[in-house]
């Protein structure tokens, strides 16, 4: 990874603590919503920031969006709300926490399955009994078989490099623990549907764990950002997928300073 992205990042990110951008009132709540709007973006929902704003705040459906997407956004929500008590606990992950999460994620829009190797349902946060492709590329993840003891071992392994970092003052390395994160558990596929979200929330459970600004992946990078997944497994390394998430905060981050900046210019100029 290039150390100028990194020096970037770290320079922007003090100088979004010296302004307070995130000292504002109810800003930490908008955040949030923009994370999970753009989260289900990139899953296909067409719900816009302020449309969640109104669902999230005051139980006002938006016109025109399916119920399916908007209940999508909803359980993201409450998995998000739950996930963030768990971060600031400091809970170790588990396969049950992972599958308790995953199951307000699906809530309302996860099915149940018969299959040959039995009967899970998506809803209640079941691991997958079935393979799984990646859109038309015919990617297979692993075997379903694989799946539970490497969703073990990727718990025993965050829950050790957690503990490393927690101590230590270092922003870079818990910002790449949670790309790594990231990308390892979308890498294991364990659920039938609801990966990329989950995979999305541990990120950010571990930055606000960390104490870190959560990174938001825009909707509109969303092909950058799957050819960054794919390019690290591709070369079997997490450098691509690491160099796309650095370059993605520094983006959004420069855009919150900017828009932050022309407010108070306004607010100036208006008194």
């Amino acid at each position: 990874m290039h150390q100028e992205n990194k020096d970037i990042l770290l320079r922007l990110l003090q100088q979004y603590k010296e302004l307070g951008i995130s000292e504002q009132i109810d800003y930490q709540k908008f955040y949030l919503y923009s994370i999970i709007t753009h989260s289900t973006a990139i899953e296909g929902s067409t719900v816009t920031e302020i449309e969640n704003q109104l669902l999230f705040d005051e139980g006002i459906t938006a016109k025109g969006r399916s119920l399916q997407e908007q209940m999508m956004n909803l359980d993201l929500k409450a998995a998000y709300e739950h996930s963030m008590r768990l971060a600031h606990q400091h809970e170790d992950f588990s396969v049950e926490m992972l599958k308790s999460l995953s199951a307000l994620v699906m809530k309302n829009t996860g099915a149940s399955y018969n299959t040959a190797q039995g009967s899970f349902d998506a809803s209640k946060g079941d691991l997958r009994l079935v393979g799984v492709t990646a859109g038309t590329s015919g990617h297979s993840y692993m075997n379903y078989q694989k799946v539970p003891a490497k969703l073990e071992e990727f718990c025993k392994q965050l829950n050790q490099r957690r503990n490393e970092l927690s101590s230590l003052d270092d922003i870079i390395a818990k910002y790449l623990l949670s790309f790594d994160a990231h990308y390892q558990l979308v890498t294991i596929h364990p659920w039938v549907d609801g990966n990329g979200r989950m995979s999305r929330l541990v990120m950010n459970h571990l930055q606000y764990e960390f104490g870190l600004v959560p990174v938001k992946i825009i909707k509109e990078d969303k092909a950058e950002y799957i050819q960054a997944l794919i390019d690290s497994r591709e070369q079997e390394s997490l450098e691509p997928f690491r160099e796309f998430m650095i370059k993605e905060h520094i983006r959004n981050i420069s855009k919150e300073i900017e828009e932050f900046k022309k407010t108070q210019l306004n607010i100036f100029v208006g008194l």
